[in-house]
C-alpha cells in the first residue's frame, strides 16, 4: 500500500477523540506486522483507546522516533460537501476528517515503515502514534511514562503535525483552566437582593481581559510566532436556569498560551490574587460569595534551539529548510519535558486546512513528505 491509499484506510476510522481509536490501532498494528514489525499497545483504562509503539531495527542503540496522533476534531455543525470519513481525491487533494490534522503523516510514516522492514538498519526507526491529542495531549502521556522507564530513549523525535514540510522548532505552553463562581440565588425581580454569578463570572473576565491587556502590552515577545505574546483566552462560560431567577453557579473555561520566557503559573496566580479582591468586594454583603479554580489540563511549550544537531540533521532530508514556530501544541513539548530528548515539528500540509468542513491535504505535501521519509531511511539504513 502506498501513503495515499494508506490515508484512504485511516480517514475511515471516525476517531473524533471522543470517540474509541482502537480500531484503527488495531489495523496500524496488523499492517505492521503484516511486514514482520512487532509493535506495543499502551491501553486506556478502559481500552477502548490505545497508543503504539514500535520499532524497526536494532533495538540496542536510540533511533528516530516519528510520532503522531490518531484522534481528529468532531465534524457537527460544519458543512461538508461530502461524507468526512471517506477520502475524496480531487484537483490534486484528498479531502477527509483528519487528512491534514494529521493522518497524512502518519499514513507516510507507516508506508517508510513497510519499505524500512525490507532494509537493514543501522539507526533503528521508532513509531509512535497517540490518542486523545486534540483534548490536550491526553493519551501520549503514559506512552511516556512508559518510555520514561527504558534505558535507551530515542535520540530525535519528529513529530508530524502539518507544517507545510517546514522545520518547527518551537511552540507556545497551555494551561487550561475552570472558574467556577459562586453567588446567591434569587428571585429576578428582586435581583438587587442576590448576588448574579453570572455578573461575577463577567468581572472575573474582565479581570482576565485587562491582564491579557497588560501582557500585550509589557510582557515578553517571541517575533517568532504570529502573536508574539502570552494569550488569555476565555472559551466558554455557562450559568444560570431561568431567566426570571438570579443564577448561583456559573463556569468559565479560560486557557494560558505562554511564549518560553512567561512563567504560565506565575500568570494564574497573579489572575487569582486579582479575583481574590473581586470577592472580597462582595463579601461584607454576600459571604457566600467566591470564585474557586480547578485546572484542567496543561502541557509544556518546546523550544529547541535553532543550532541543534536536530535541526542540521532533518535539514539534510528536506526539500526546503525554513524554520519556523507554530501556534498549535504538540505533544513535543513533553517529549522534551520528560524524555529529554530534541524534538522537531514537521509535516505535511497545512493548519489552515485542519478542524475546517472539507479539511484536506495537498497531493503534493505527501510527496514532499515521502521525499523526506525516503531520504530519511537512505540516512539510517547500514
Amino acid at each position: 500500500m502506498d501513503t495515499l491509499a494508506i490515508l484512504d484506510r485511516l480517514v475511515g476510522f471516525a476517531t473524533v477523540s471522543r470517540d474509541p481509536n482502537r480500531p484503527l490501532i488495531d489495523f496500524v498494528r496488523g499492517f505492521l506486522a503484516g511486514h514482520g514489525i512487532e509493535s506495543e499497545i499502551v491501553e486506556a483504562e478502559d481500552g477502548r483507546k490505545a497508543n503504539l509503539f514500535a520499532t524497526i531495527g536494532p533495538k540496542d542503540r536510540p533511533g528516530v522516533m516519528l510520532s503522531g496522533h490518531t484522534d481528529v476534531v468532531p465534524v457537527e455543525g460544519q458543512n461538508w460537501s461530502h461524507d468526512p470519513f471517506r477520502l475524496r481525491v480531487a484537483d490534486g487533494h484528498a479531502y477527509g476528517r483528519g487528512a491534514a490534522d494529521m493522518k497524512g503523516f502518519v499514513a507516510s510514516a507507516l508506508a517508510l515503515a513497510a519499505r524500512a522492514a525490507t532494509r537493514t538498519l543501522e539507526t533503528p526507526l521508532h513509531l509512535a502514534f497517540s490518542h486523545d491529542e486534540e483534548i490536550g495531549c491526553v493519551g501520549v502521556r503514559s506512552l511516556i511514562d512508559r518510555l520514561a522507564t527504558r534505558p535507551l530513549r530515542p535520540k530525535l523525535a519528529i513529530i508530524g503535525e502539518p507544517t507545510s514540510m517546514a522545520i518547527a522548532t518551537g511552540h507556545k505552553g497551555k494551561l487550561a483552566a475552570r472558574a467556577t463562581c459562586c453567588g446567591v440565588t434569587g428571585h429576578s425581580a428582586l435581583a438587587p437582593n442576590a448576588l448574579n454569578a453570572i455578573h461575577l463570572a463577567c468581572d472575573f473576565v474582565g479581570a482576565l481581559r485587562g491582564l491579557q491587556g497588560e501582557i500585550e502590552r509589557d510582557g515578553p515577545r517571541d517575533g517568532d510566532y504570529d502573536i508574539p505574546y502570552t494569550t488569555l483566552h476565555a472559551g466558554r462560560i455557562e450559568g444560570g436556569t431561568a431567566l426570571n431567577i438570579v443564577p448561583e453557579r456559573c463556569t468559565v473555561d479560560f486557557e494560558i498560551r505562554n511564549v518560553a520566557e512567561d512563567d504560565p503559573e506565575a500568570i494564574l496566580t497573579r489572575l487569582m490574587d486579582e479575583t481574590a479582591t473581586l470577592v472580597a468586594a462582595q463579601r461584607a454583603r454576600f459571604p457566600q460569595a467566591d470564585i474557586g479554580f480547578e485546572r484542567l489540563n496543561d502541557y509544556p511549550g518546546l523550544a529547541t534551539p535553532a543550532s541543534s544537531e536536530a535541526v542540521a540533521f532533518l535539514r539534510g532530508i528536506l526539500d526546503e529548510s525554513a524554520l519556523r514556530k507554530v501556534a498549535f501544541g504538540t505533544e513535543g513539548g513533553l517529549f522534551s519535558q520528560r524524555l529529554g530528548i530534541p524534538v522537531l515539528v514537521c509535516g505535511p500540509g497545512s493548519m489552515e486546512q485542519g478542524h475546517k468542513a472539507d479539511e484536506f491535504i495537498a497531493l503534493d505535501q505527501l510527496a514532499a513528505c515521502d521525499r523526506m521519509m525516503d531520504r530519511l531511511l537512505g540516512r539510517i539504513a547500514a
